[in-house]
């Protein structure tokens, strides 16, 4: 129970394609509610049977055409959203995933209106409506990378 009624359901599971090259990270723009217009990491629903990291290779190149191997889970986070009078809609659990860069240049598709190469200096300077989280992570996980 929230505090103003129910909550919906169960959490649900979700993944974050996190890819970093060159000092750039691969963002995509969502084209559905709850995030619509903003930019953020590929990504979405895990599937019955499937694993962390066979979701976020598959949601990557759903979304973006783009190849990558998975590397390693290193954040969670709770995506929470409320419509107008503090009722919970939606709760999902989001596991980010860094992912190496195999192949592919990004081209949005599945439920994203843009995809591209975003240099990790612009997540920072508000240049662009990011969904939340996305600069510490990108942060996080380049300090990941570096050790790999």
């Amino acid at each position: 129970m929230t505090a103003t009624g129910p909550a919906v359901g169960r959490p649900v599971a979700a993944v974050l394609a996190v890819v970093i090259r060159d000092g750039e990270a691969l963002l995509v723009r969502r084209a559905n509610p709850p995030d619509a217009g903003l930019w953020g990491f590929p990504g979405g629903k895990i599937e019955v049977g499937e694993t962390i990291h066979a979701a976020a290779s598959r949601e990557l190149f759903e979304e973006t055409g783009v190849r990558a191997t998975p590397q390693l889970a290193f954040a969670s986070l709770d995506a929470l959203d409320y419509d107008a009078d503090g009722r919970l809609r939606s709760h999902y659990v989001l596991i980010a995933v860094l992912c190496r860069w195999q192949a592919g240049e990004p081209v949005a598709a599945d439920d994203a209106l843009e995809a591209c190469w975003v240099s990790l200096a612009t997540l920072s300077d508000g240049r662009l409506e990011l969904i939340r989280d996305v600069a510490e992570l990108a942060a996080t996980a380049t300090l990941h990378d570096a050790r790999s």
